[in-house]
């Protein structure tokens, strides 16, 4: 499929304006001819608009009682498309509030067409002095969170412009998040789903400093970085256990092996707190279903737990006290490192992210 134009448009409103009527008209213009409009419970003033939308053919609006969330939205409507689209390449989303621009979306459906396996992101310039500083600063924090957490060199967390290729869609069903940690969840779920990620360069468009942004800062930037605590969480609770379990095997074995009890803690200690880690690890945080991984990850706790025994047993012989608190020093640090090593080595998958053009 080559024709942009066979691609469903997707638009999620809540208490739209006379923007989204201007947008979808500039829509048809361009020759779309499916356009979902999500009416995510948006007050009684707005029922004017959506009755203006719902005189166009290309328009199908789908409707909320109450509001539900742009994650919710979003989900009614690829529940729909599923339905009734089952032999289009996938969906173009964008904003109701005008922000978006009908060329860029455009411009995301082609090579949604050329790359159909793919998400595609209409990424913002955020170098730009005009851009307000609460979608700068998020952008900036989240891109980074991404990148350090999970490998992921994404431009622009925070788009709202994407092209979601529709064997996709079913996994995104399925996928936690109500409101705006949800768009968070769809790029988390990119990686363990082997699904590239395109960029595409897009106009930074902001009206009146954002205003019409229904984007809650703290409770939904809350939700949105919680998303990264699986990554982080597996990790610290295995190292937790480790120390606790290094603490009560030092005390048991220590006056029995006189010379070898710290290894001994060491060996003991890290493979109880390494099965629970590769167990959370892949079924939760990495979600891999490779053969190979368990090699690889046992490969690693070895290699790491020579490096965690033989460098406590060094720094002691030094220092000559406190076991227990070399043993955080250099775990910490053996933390961070196993940590990328998992990402990169041990759970890899296929995945790419191609910068915009």
């Amino acid at each position: 499929m080559t024709n942009p134009n066979g691609v469903t448009v997707l638009i999620p409103a809540y208490n739209p304006d006379k923007q989204l009527i201007n947008l979808i008209r500039d829509i048809v213009k361009e020759g779309f001819k499916q356009i979902l409009v999500v009416n995510d419970g948006s007050k009684p003033e707005c029922a004017s608009i959506f009755k203006m939308i719902k005189e166009w053919k290309e328009c199908t609006i789908l409707e909320h009682q109450v509001n539900k969330g742009k994650g919710q939205a979003l989900k009614t409507a690829f529940t729909h498309f599923l339905k009734t689209s089952p032999h289009s390449v996938g969906l173009v989303t964008l904003d109701a509030d005008g922000q978006h621009a009908v060329e860029d979306m455009k411009k995301v459906a082609m090579r949604l067409c050329e790359r159909p396996k793919s998400l595609v992101l209409g990424v913002r310039n955020f170098s730009a002095k005009d851009i307000p500083f609460r979608s700068k600063f998020g952008n900036v924090l989240t891109k980074n969170i991404a990148r350090l957490a999970c490998g992921m060199q994404i431009s622009d967390t925070q788009t709202g412009l994407r092209g979601i290729p529709a064997h996709f869609i079913q996994k995104l069903i399925h996928v936690t998040g109500q409101r705006y940690e949800f768009e968070m969840n769809m790029l988390m779920e990119c990686k363990p789903n082997n699904i590239e990620i395109e960029e595409v360069k897009i106009q930074t468009i902001y009206l009146e400093d954002n205003k019409s942004s229904h984007f809650k800062p703290i409770r939904d930037s809350i939700k949105i970085y919680a998303t990264f605590l699986k990554f982080a969480l597996s990790s610290v609770l295995s190292f937790g256990l480790d120390i606790l379990l290094f603490a009560l095997f030092v005390m048991m074995l220590n006056g029995v092996f006189v010379e070898s009890y710290i290894i001994l803690a060491t060996v003991l200690a890290r493979v109880l707190s390494s099965l629970f880690n590769f167990t959370v690890n892949r079924k939760v945080v990495f979600k891999s279903t490779s053969s190979y991984a368990i090699v690889k990850y046992f490969s690693l706790s070895i290699a790491q737990m020579l490096a965690s025994a033989g460098g406590v047993y060094l720094i002691f012989e030094v220092v000559g006290f406190g076991e227990v608190g070399i043993k955080i020093v250099v775990d910490g640090l053996l933390f961070l490192a196993s940590y990328v090593i998992q990402r990169e080595w041990v759970f890899k998958k296929k995945y790419q992210v191609r910068a915009g053009q």
